[in-house]
């Protein structure tokens, strides 16, 4: 396995090819595929606009070593799509977090950077504390320890970290307070989806960017995923602009894009000398060319609003079936995604997830397979995703298959807990 978030029992899926809605694994297998790359394919699988699109740019060459002329073009329709002055393309989630991280220490001159319990930003070290923190190691629910979430981590980088719980304002602020004279950044999910699905509760992201405010740190919004699940991301739909944003997935339709934006008197000081920024493939006119065809002829705003649509039906549909089952489950869900929590309680931030009953969502996921339809990503933490491709015919399908599952759901399922994939 290339990424440990693709292992699970009781063996890994290996694929041969895919299209639209639809996967097909190594033995012929297929499914209507609601996974969509954790997110990645909201234009669906090998759209045939970007298919085109894309054999003719090989055709015209892959990397340049020099920018693309098309990448002007990306940056000033993503600036405008989602409110930022100026932009820095990168590869992945993971450099891209990586980068405005080290670009809120340059410009404030300061150490620490505040992250949520729970929340995932890419598996590089400075960020690499309390993604899912046993409940032995993770201390108290208002000032959580700083829990390492691999081997390897250099204590002193660990230490850097503060990390505070979701949805709990009081808690961030006194945490801020006591650093503020070395808070350099404070870096959120708007909507965390690596503990499934949850909403920033009402005041919760303002309270965060006043908070920044307060101590002088830079915000950021990590919109790897959000920024497809809303036309115009997180600040469409929740009205709180952040210092920095950094988008990822969606925007590449299915190639590797990353961008990290925002303010000009921030992006401004990334200068030769000053802030580094470099990366041989970064702006490469293959990632760049996907990027300008899928967001501005496939995820328009029409195209955008039928995968939500599709999303809806989707998320009523599950809240249906388990009110007519009387399943202990709840549904949390919103724009194109959303999840099925196997608990009985609403999750609001890591420690109310930690209530999820693991060993449920792994049957409720292996019986969906079994009948053809990729439920969600893999894992108990993850969520849904509707594409432009999916259909009510495919939702209709998915939410059959769960009609069927749903009743065997009440039975006692395999004894699991949470396991840190990275």
């Amino acid at each position: 396995m290339n990424s440990n978030y693709r292992v699970v029992d009781p063996y890994p899926m290996y694929v041969r090819k895919a299209r639209g809605s639809r996967l097909w694994d190594v033995d012929g297998n297929e499914y209507v595929d609601f996974n969509m790359a954790f997110g990645a394919l909201v234009a669906g699988h090998s759209h045939p606009v970007l298919a085109k699109a894309m054999r003719d740019r090989v055709s015209n060459g892959t990397i340049f070593g020099y920018e693309s002329v098309d990448a002007g073009r990306l940056a000033d329709h993503l600036c405008q799509r989602f409110h930022m002055d100026r932009l820095k393309f990168s590869m992945t989630g993971l450099d891209a977090t990586l980068f405005a991280v080290r670009l809120a220490r340059a410009v404030t001159g300061r150490r620490r950077i505040l992250k949520f319990e729970g929340c995932y930003h890419g598996s590089h070290d400075s960020l690499m504390v309390s993604i899912k923190p046993r409940k032995e190691l993770s201390g108290d629910p208002k000032h959580p320890n700083v829990v390492p979430s691999s081997r390897g981590l250099l204590k002193e980088l660990v230490e850097t970290a503060i990390v505070a719980p979701f949805n709990d304002i009081d808690a961030t602020e006194s945490l801020a307070l006591v650093h503020r004279d070395d808070v350099a950044g404070i870096i959120l999910e708007p909507v965390p989806m690596n503990m499934g699905y949850v909403q920033p509760e009402a005041g919760f992201l303002e309270g965060v960017r006043a908070v920044a405010d307060e101590v002088g740190a830079i915000l950021i919004f990590d919109e790897v995923k959000t920024c497809g699940k809303w036309y115009g991301g997180a600040e469409e739909a929740f009205h709180v602009t952040p210092d920095v944003k950094v988008l990822g997935k969606a925007i590449g339709g299915g190639f590797p894009l990353a961008a990290v934006g925002g303010k000009a008197s921030i992006l401004d000081q990334v200068i030769p000398g000053q802030i580094s920024h470099a990366g041989t493939f970064n702006a490469n006119p293959l990632s760049i060319s996907a990027g300008l065809v899928t967001l501005t002829k496939i995820l328009t705003r029409a195209g955008v609003r039928h995968a939500q649509r599709m999303g809806n039906d989707l998320a009523k549909g599950y809240a249906d079936v388990i009110g007519d089952h009387r399943l202990p489950m709840k549904v949390q869900a919103g724009g194109i995604s959303g999840t099925i929590h196997f608990a009985r309680h609403i999750v609001r931030d890591w420690r109310s997830f930690e209530e999820v009953d693991v060993g449920r969502w792994w049957g409720y996921y292996t019986a969906m397979l079994n009948r053809g339809v990729i439920p969600m990503a893999t894992g108990a933490d993850e969520q849904w995703t509707t594409s432009v491709a999916h259909t009510h015919a495919d939702v209709a399908r998915h939410l059959d298959a769960f009609e069927k599952v749903a009743e065997g759901m009440k039975e006692k399922q395999a004894d699991m807990s949470i396991v840190e994939a990275i």
